[in-house]
């Protein structure tokens, strides 16, 4: 996605018109330039379907109130907004669907804090193949993840994602596609992109969520198709050594959805049961 993404087919929807390509939105004095004060969120289409959109555009809501900002769009003009945008695509394109808000002006009290008032908005469509599943390898990272009384940890806030980075950068350095993050008491949190699950003897578990890491839409989909199934998913407290010692591990995200890992630090791992489970019911919810 990282050079690809400036180069893709694009089309944004911005103060009611559709504008190719990569238009110049922020200003050097607009308070999301210089302070931050951005959000967004991600779906999906492919295969001519769109799961979750209607969670997608309700998430990006919250997360623009979770900074202090005014969502200007109801969800469902979100939602119908990007049913056009798509329209300017090939059918069974692949795209990436971002929705996102910033704070033009600072708050009348501090330039620190954004303006409510000034807050906009914008909807991204990119072609974005999705990822083969043909495995992920991934090592432990030295950063962590941060609680809610230190970063907006409850908002799909631009400013989390630096972190995240340092993370997936270190993580190649030492040869892996991704980085398993923890938490600040040393509990696994996910990965430096993806929420993660393990499977042991049997039952899938992944890490509770906590308030350090945003608990995916996708995750939350995957969990409950698997619980109908009469696969039993566990949410609990997780280490680094339940991951090496796991029977299988896979990943859910937005951008690629369901996951294998097939190494994590020098350990090789075969896709799963499990996994095969959870990829083909979620491919199946989104189809249905």
């Amino acid at each position: 996605m990282a050079d690809g993404a400036l180069k893709a087919k694009t089309w944004t929807w911005f103060d009611g018109q559709w504008l190719e390509g990569n238009p110049p939105l922020l200003g050097p004095m607009s308070h999301a330039f210089w302070l931050g004060s951005t959000v967004f969120d991600g779906a999906r289409a492919f295969e001519g379907v769109t799961p979750d959109l209607d969670r997608h555009c309700q998430r990006v809501n919250a997360s623009a109130s979770a900074l202090a900002m005014e969502p200007s769009m109801r969800w469902e003009e979100i939602a119908e907004l990007t049913r056009e945008g798509l329209r300017l695509f090939d059918r069974d394109a692949a795209v990436y669907i971002r929705p996102s808000y910033w704070a033009e002006g600072n708050h009348p009290a501090t330039l620190i804090a954004c303006d409510p008032t000034s807050t906009r908005f914008a909807l991204t469509l990119w072609e974005a193949p999705m990822p083969a599943p043909t495995g992920l390898s991934v090592g432990l990272s030295s950063f962590r993840r941060p609680t809610i009384e230190c970063m907006p940890t409850d908002a799909k806030a631009g400013c989390l994602y630096p972190n995240n980075a340092r993370a997936t950068l270190e993580a190649k350095a030492r040869g892996f596609d991704n980085a398993l993050v923890l938490d600040m008491l040393g509990n696994v949190a996910e990965l430096a992109s993806a929420n993660v699950f393990l499977a042991k003897d049997g039952v899938v578990m992944t890490p509770a969520a906590n308030g350090t890491f945003l608990a995916g839409i996708t995750r939350a989909r995957v969990i409950d198709l698997l619980r109908k199934a009469g696969q039993p998913v566990v949410e609990k407290t997780l280490r680094l050594q339940d991951f090496l010692e796991a029977d299988e591990i896979f990943s859910t995200g937005n951008y690629s959805k369901v996951v294998p890992v097939t190494r994590i630090e020098s350990r090789e791992l075969e896709p799963g049961p499990s996994y095969r489970l959870a990829r083909r019911l979620y491919w199946e919810f989104a189809h249905a």
